[in-house]
């Protein structure tokens, strides 16, 4: 009992410590030789007529091909020598040769293995065949050796024994190592030598190549697809190419057919986008629009100067565009009466605008500024001349129609 419990204690330790040895872990390889040294504990039963084998020890080789990521076949011979329990004195010791032959499942990234197969056990005494099971680990020490470690146990189908075994050994690994010489970086399941897109999601559908199996999301898979660059939501036919209608013309030939012109009346002039509408372009515009007065005067004398024509001309052609008019005044006089004037100014003028030119007054806003924004601060009658005005400027930026 007490053995049994040491190899399931055994076999429990390894496979927790292959889950977590990642830094360990070596890719698949294809075929290995090795050497191995084994610790054998027999049936108390075994070596008839009176039973008493014990522990034992042995060595041998094996040889394993690799022919998937995860399945691999192995050949072991071995020689033991088995010891027979001191207090039995009928009891000998026993040695001689055993063959074996088993399927292995290689877990993920190598963690540990799995096993399970025959063996012929020939000791002096007798011949054994026996089922065996097991789990073991190569350890990488470089790219050609691993340590083996191993637990296994066995069950004679003739006297129904039931023995265990541990054995550590040395493997040298040859053939193509197929991971290393054929990687594939993005998981798709494509190597890379063939992968005609090397960087696919993870979780997309790929064809032979690696690529998206639908790169035009039309419907028809790579492979049959001969137009593989159709435009989203073209209709299509089995080959993948966009189905000729007769109806389908370009109206307003913009060089988009109608099924996708999502602006029908485009003008010849502009310029279109992919969907057959105009792209606009955005810039700057604005207008500036000074009127100087009289002394002491708030009447404009040229009411229909080119300059306020000029105005009202730009804020007519854009709607969204408001104003603040600016009154000023000159330095003569008292503060409190420039102000009051440069108010009338402003106000004047935007009575003009609205009224002769038909601006909208919500758009028009006047302020007095009185003497305190002089362009001149000399107190002279050109001084005076220059400081007596009205300014507006208005600035905005407009979307503009790109020409074709």
């Amino acid at each position: 009992m007490k053995k049994l419990t040491l190899c399931v204690a055994a076999a429990a330790a390894l496979t927790a410590v292959a889950s977590t040895a990642s830094a360990q872990e070596a890719p698949p390889y294809e075929n290995w030789v090795g050497l191995f040294g084994q610790y054998y504990s027999a049936d108390r039963m075994k070596n008839p007529p009176d039973g008493g084998l014990t522990d034992g020890k042995g060595f041998g080789g094996e040889v394993g091909f690799r022919f998937d990521p995860s399945w691999a076949i192995r050949f072991e011979l071995g020689r033991l020598s088995i010891d027979s329990e001191t207090n039995n004195p009928f009891a000998s010791d026993d040695d001689g040769t055993q063959l074996g032959a088993d399927i292995m499942y290689f877990v993920k990234d190598d963690g540990a293995y799995f096993f399970g197969g025959l063996r012929e056990q020939s000791l002096s005494t007798e011949n054994y065949r026996m089922a065996a099971g097991g789990v073991g680990k190569h350890w990488k020490l470089n790219e050609n050796t691993r340590i083996i470690t191993e637990v296994a146990a066995y069950h004679d189908f003739g006297q129904g024994y039931h023995e265990y075994s541990a054995k550590v050994g040395l493997a040298y690994i040859f053939g193509t190592n197929y991971v290393a010489s054929n990687p594939d970086s993005d998981n798709d399941g494509v190597y890379d030598a063939v992968d005609r897109c090397p960087s696919t999601p993870a979780g997309m559908q790929v064809d032979a190549t690696g690529c998206n199996i639908d790169m035009d999301g039309d419907g028809v898979i790579n492979a049959q697809d001969q137009c593989p660059m159709t435009p989203k939501g073209v209709k299509v036919d089995a080959k993948g190419c966009e189905v000729a209608v007769v109806a389908d013309l370009d109206t307003d030939n913009d060089g988009v057919l109608d099924s996708r012109d999502k602006c029908l009346n485009t003008p010849m002039a502009d310029k279109v986008d992919a969907e057959g509408c105009t792209v606009f372009t955005r810039r700057e515009v604005s207008v500036k629009l000074e009127m100087f007065f009289d002394n002491n005067s708030s009447a404009i004398t040229n009411p229909d100067s080119a300059q306020i024509e000029e105005f009202a001309a730009f804020m007519a052609k854009y709607p969204t565009a408001e104003a603040i008019i600016e009154g000023h005044t000159s330095v003569a006089g008292e503060a409190d009466y420039n102000l009051m004037l440069s108010k009338k100014r402003a106000q004047a003028v935007r009575a003009l605008l609205i009224n002769d030119y038909g601006v909208d007054a919500n758009r028009l806003q006047a302020i007095g500024y009185g003497e305190t924004r002089l362009r001149n601060t000399a107190n002279t009658i050109a001084a005076n001349k220059v400081n007596r005005r009205i300014e507006v400027r208005v600035s905005m930026e407009v979307a503009e129609k790109a020409d074709r």
